[in-house]
């Protein structure tokens, strides 16, 4: 078993408080979660209006699998004419990896 993961780093558009910040956020959660069975949510910069970070996991029997999702994921949210994609870092991870290796990937926590 296989479990990927995909940190996006969203700049978003004309965002001026966290209500309206949700409003674009969500959405795009939701149908990440709906579109690909992924366990998907918001994960960091939580108090900036016109950032935010969204964390995706999978899980897959298989490497490619992971990869594929991944990238799908990815290239959904590039797509959105609402946000503009800053970042994007896959990590998939082996049976034989363990915990440590995700907090190694993602050394600030999210």
């Amino acid at each position: 078993m296989f479990v990927g993961t995909l940190r996006l780093d969203l700049l978003l558009g004309d965002v001026h408080s966290l209500k309206a910040k949700r409003s674009v956020v969500r959405p795009i959660v939701a149908e990440l979660a709906r579109k690909f069975g992924v366990s998907v949510a918001e994960a960091g910069a939580l108090d900036l209006h016109r950032r935010a970070v969204v964390g995706v996991a999978v899980v897959a029997a298989d490497a490619r699998h992971c990869r594929e999702v991944l990238e799908s994921c990815e290239r959904l949210v590039a797509g959105r004419p609402e946000v503009d994609l800053l970042s994007a870092q896959h990590r998939v991870l082996r049976p034989e990896d363990d915990l440590a290796a995700v907090e190694d990937a993602y050394p600030d926590g999210g």
